[in-house]
């Protein structure tokens, strides 16, 4: 390994936060040679939900060191269907999406959270300029040429740069000043994972009904994960149900297009919100994954934008360390601020419409939505575009995203 240009302040950089987002961040920062202290409690054993990595997010996993040891765990993304289930008058036709017509193989994969946390976690006790710390943070004190951090147990530490993947409650967003605005939709989701009858043939479907999405993304075999979001009293009904009573609406809702449901596994339920930040980046900290940002489970776009988020990090931290320059100033963090902001608003803006679309009983809007799914199914060329904005990252692409070593 080539030799690093001294840095001007002492000190790892520090990543907090042991989801996938804040594990992905730590790996590739890590990668480059660069000094990382992970300070990540361990998982929650009973996640229950899967991740849909779009093309972006597998380039970021290989780029880590980790897809090769989930490739057999997950299933490829080869069609994404849309269904319009809401009965209403103005419905819109069925739009299908398939990889074939953008080339570059599946959109992504499905993979369970536990499977992906289990190969990150593998793949960072094997890297040795990164170091997992399994406290948790009680103090996080910003200052001028470095951040201050103390464990709960009273220990300190100094960095010149914190990577913040604590969630959507993070403190370490407190205490960089950066102000979050939060808002809940009349909704809740259910996630759990089903085996069923017939083949899904790697495609996803989502049907549109008047409280929210309900979709079936592929696992392997003829097994798929749902995410079904539902009014709070009705989803309330749905997990007070037993699995039979469960897996029978479940068949009933979806039109059998995958015959009978022969297994439903644990059911988590969690309230639909979205998340905006004042700025991804101030005071030496920068925030990633739902620090930053968190949106409605529609479109596979939460995890994506952190794994985004961890790649454009990653590539600015190592060109700054390489250069012997201070990778927390002023300027890496408007730099990252500035790429991340467009990526993260349109996104965020595109899930909300789409869902209060979904939701709205105003006919207008009915009409508009259906008038535009209308379009993508007529449209070639507008529905490849739709596509490739959908997987991938617009404006500056980090080299990390695309396959080529820091």
């Amino acid at each position: 390994m080539a030799r690093m240009a001294k840095h001007p302040s002492s000190g790892e950089i520090v990543t907090v936060g042991g989801g996938p987002a804040g594990l992905a961040t730590a790996l590739l920062i890590a990668s480059a040679g660069v000094p990382v202290r992970l300070f990540a409690p361990p998982a929650d054993p009973n996640d229950t939900r899967t991740t849909a990595l779009l093309r972006g997010s597998v380039e970021v996993l290989k780029a880590a060191g980790v897809w090769n040891k989930l490739a057999g765990d997950a299933a490829p993304l080869n069609v994404m269907r849309i269904v319009d289930a809401t009965g209403r008058l103005l419905r819109a036709p069925e739009v299908t999406f398939d990889c074939r017509e953008i080339g570059g193989g599946p959109f992504g994969y499905n993979v369970k959270n536990g499977i992906l946390v289990a190969a990150l976690e593998n793949r960072a006790a094997a890297v040795t300029s990164l170091s997992v710390d399994r406290r948790k943070i009680a103090v996080v004190t910003p200052g001028e040429q470095a951040v201050r951090l103390e464990t709960e147990d009273g220990a300190a530490f100094s960095t010149p740069l914190v990577a913040a993947a604590d969630g959507r409650n993070s403190p370490c967003r407190k205490a960089a000043g950066i102000t979050a605005s939060e808002g809940r939709y009349e909704q809740m989701a259910l996630a759990f994972n089903i085996a069923h009858e017939i083949d899904h043939d790697n495609v996803s479907t989502e049907f549109h009904t008047e409280s929210g999405p309900l979709t079936f993304v592929p696992l392997p075999g003829r097994a798929s994960s749902i995410v079904w979001v539902v009014r709070p009293a009705e989803a309330r009904r749905l997990m007070a149900l037993d699995d039979a009573a469960l897996a029978e609406e479940l068949r009933q809702r979806s039109y059998a297009i995958l015959g009978d449901v022969l297994a439903v596994g644990p059911r988590a339920a969690f309230p639909i919100s979205v998340l905006t930040v004042s700025a991804m980046a101030a005071r030496r900290i920068v925030l990633i994954g739902e620090a930053g940002h968190v949106v409605p489970p529609i479109g596979a776009q939460g995890l994506n934008l952190g794994f985004r988020d961890a790649a454009n990090l990653a590539e600015l931290v190592a060109d700054a360390w390489r250069a012997g320059k201070d990778p927390g100033d002023k300027a890496l963090l408007e730099t990252y601020a500035g790429r991340r902001r467009a990526d993260v608003k349109a996104r965020t803006t595109a899930i909300d419409l789409l869902n209060r679309s979904v939701l709205s009983g105003f006919l207008p809007l009915q009409a508009a939505r259906g008038a535009g799914l209308y379009l993508l199914q007529r449209l070639g060329p507008l529905r490849r575009l739709i596509m490739e904005l959908g997987i991938e990252e617009p404006g500056t692409a980090s080299r990390i995203m695309r396959g080529e070593p820091l």
